[in-house]
C-alpha cells in the first residue's frame, strides 16, 4: 500500500484544507476517488493467486516542468495496484527514487542507461516491482541486435530493456520499449523496430520454453497498423486493451507475450482511464491559479512555498480552457496505463500429473 503520512503530518508541503489543489485534503479526496476506480477494475476482481503486469509510458519523468507532489500521489497509487510495471520516458533517476518513497520499502527497480541525444531522446526505461509479489532472477540488459537486423545498419533508438522475473510458478523475461514516433526517410520505421523485437523475444522464448512479454509505448494508431501485423506475425498474443491516447483513438501501448501457451494463462486486461478521477475535465478552473504560479517555479519546493506564500500569481496560459488537456498530461502523463492479469499458480495441474495417468 502507497504511503499517505506526509499529507497528515508534512504542512509546510501539503497545507491543510480540501478547497484547493495542493491542499491534503484535497489531495486524499481524489486518492479516495482514484482508489475506487483501481477497486472497481483491478483490487476487487483480482485472483489470489495472479500477477498484475503494468506498463505506463509517463510523460517526461521527470525532466520537464518541475511535477506538483500530488502527481506523485497520483502515480505512486496506480503503480501500487500492479505487482510490477514497466515506464518509459524516464528522464530523471531522482524522480523513480521519490516515487520509490511513496510505494514504500517493498518496493524496488531498475533502470536502464540514457538512450542519449536525438532519437533516442535521452530517455531511460525502468522496471518498478513489488518484492512481495515478484522475485527478480539476476537477468538483466539491453537488447542489442546484429548490424543487419535494421535498415542502415542502425541499433534501435531507444534501446529495448530487458529483464527476468518470477511470480509463483510462473518464470518470465519482461521486455520494455519505446518505439519512435517521428519516422525519417531511409531509417528504420516504427513496424521496422517492433518486428526485429519481437521476432528476438519469440527466438529466445521458444531457446528457453519460458514466456518473454514484450510490452511499451510501441506508437500503433490502431489494429491494421503495420506494427500490430508485426506482432502478430512473430507469433505474439496480443490482448486488445483499447487506445491508451488521451484522446480515446490511438493504440499507442501494448502488452503482448509469446512462449508456451500452458504457461500463459491471461484471466483480465484493461486500461486505466486516470482523467476520471484525478485531473478531471471540470477541475480546469481550479488549477488555473496553480498554473500561474508554476509559470516561473525552478522546482517543487518553491510550488509549494509559492501556493501558500504567494497565492496570487502573474497571468497564466492565453486561453486556460484549451491549455488545460495538455498541462495535465506534464502533471500525469499523456498516455493511459496499460495492465493484464496472468495465472501464476499450476500447482493442482502439477500434482495432478504425478504418477501418470490415473
Amino acid at each position: 500500500m502507497a504511503f499517505y503520512q506526509s499529507l497528515k503530518h508534512d504542512r509546510r508541503t501539503y497545507p491543510p484544507g480540501r478547497a484547493a489543489p495542493g491542499q491534503a485534503g484535497w489531495i486524499a479526496d481524489r486518492l479516495l476517488r482514484l482508489r475506487a476506480l483501481l477497486n472497481g477494475q483491478i483490487t476487487a476482481r483480482r485472483r489470489p493467486d495472479s500477477l498484475i503486469i503494468g506498463s505506463w509510458n509517463i510523460r517526461h519523468f521527470d525532466g520537464g516542468r518541475p511535477r506538483l507532489h500530488e502527481s506523485f500521489h497520483y502515480i505512486a497509487e496506480i503503480i501500487d495496484h500492479f505487482d510490477i510495471c514497466a515506464v518509459q520516458e524516464v528522464k530523471n533517476i531522482e524522480a523513480v527514487d521519490r516515487l520509490l518513497r511513496l510505494l514504500g520499502p517493498n518496493w524496488t527497480y531498475f533502470i536502464n542507461d540514457s538512450s542519449g541525444a536525438g532519437r533516442g531522446n535521452h530517455e531511460r526505461m525502468a522496471f518498478l516491482y513489488n518484492r512481495n509479489r515478484v522475485s527478480f532472477r539476476h537477468l538483466v540488459g539491453e537488447l542489442v541486435l546484429p548490424r543487419d537486423a535494421l535498415p542502415g545498419g542502425e541499433q534501435i533508438a531507444r534501446t529495448p530493456f530487458f529483464a527476468a522475473f518470477q511470480a509463483g510458478w510462473f518464470r518470465f523475461t519482461l521486455c520494455s520499449a519505446h518505439i519512435i514516433f517521428k519516422e525519417e526517410a531511409g531509417r528504420p520505421l516504427r513496424e521496422d523496430e517492433i518486428r526485429v523485437i519481437a521476432q528476438e523475444m519469440a527466438k529466445r522464448a521458444r531457446a528457453q520454453d519460458e514466456v518473454h512479454v514484450f510490452l511499451g509505448d510501441m506508437n500503433i494508431d490502431d489494429h491494421a497498423a503495420p506494427g500490430m501485423q508485426a506482432l502478430l506475425a512473430a507469433g505474439f498474443d496480443v490482448p486488445d486493451l483499447g487506445p491508451t491516447s488521451l484522446s480515446g483513438d490511438k493504440y499507442y501501448d501494448q502488452i503482448a507475450f509469446v512462449g508456451p501457451d500452458q504457461k500463459t494463462r491471461m484471466l483480465e486486461r484493461g486500461v486505466l482511464c486516470w482523467p476520471d478521477a484525478v485531473f478531471r475535465d471540470e477541475e480546469a478552473g481550479d488549477y488555473q491559479q496553480i498554473a500561474r504560479l508554476m509559470r516561473g517555479a525552478e522546482d517543487q519546493a518553491e510550488v509549494a512555498r509559492l501556493l501558500v506564500e504567494e497565492p496570487d500569481g502573474g497571468e497564466p496560459y492565453a486561453n486556460w480552457a484549451r491549455s488545460y488537456s495538455s498541462w495535465r498530461t506534464h502533471e500525469m502523463s499523456d498516455h493511459l496505463p496499460v495492465w493484464i492479469e496472468l495465472e501464476v499458480d499450476y500447482s493442482n495441474e502439477y500434482l495432478r500429473g504425478i504418477g501418470g495417468p490415473a
